[in-house]
């Protein structure tokens, strides 16, 4: 069963997924009276290597990262509402709200056409037993599924 974090273990771990680092997250959440530097940064090396600590940081860094994505998400269909109801004439616009749907379209990247590409060097061994590896996985996996026949499906 996992522990409960302290509400200073608790504290910390929110500070630091707030982008502190441990040394400054230790300062917040723990108020050490006259610690050390070294001190400071060994006891925040303990409070992160604890399982729970590490688990409740990365658990609120993807809940952000999840909160970003769906807020982006939400502007795009903001700014494409807003658009077809502009082209559609259902709406009266002016040239602010026009640049206005621009910037947040721009900033939730509706309008984006860089694709970034990054390749990294390995050998052909290596990239044959990830190619076998990934097979493995896919067949494993149609062997587990049922057939559109026992489910009642037709194909057609």
């Amino acid at each position: 069963m996992a522990k409960e974090l302290t509400p200073k273990q608790a504290h910390f771990a929110r500070c630091v997924a707030q982008g502190m680092t441990q040394a400054d997250a230790y300062r917040e959440a723990y108020d050490p009276k006259q610690s050390t530097a070294a001190t400071i940064h060994t006891l925040a090396s303990r409070v992160m290597s604890r399982v729970e600590v590490r688990a409740r940081v990365d658990a609120l860094i993807k809940a952000r990262e999840r909160a970003v994505v769906a807020s982006a998400l939400t502007d795009r269909d903001k700014v494409l509402s807003k658009l077809r109801s502009w082209l559609e004439g259902t709406e009266k616009t002016d040239s602010n709200l026009l640049r206005a749907a621009e910037l947040l379209g721009r900033s939730s990247g509706l309008f984006a056409t860089d694709i970034n590409v990054t390749t990294r060097e390995r050998d052909s061994s290596a990239v044959a037993a990830e190619i076998e590896q990934r097979l493995a996985a896919l067949l494993v996996s149609t062997a587990d599924a049922p057939d559109d026949a026992d489910a009642g499906g037709s194909i057609h």
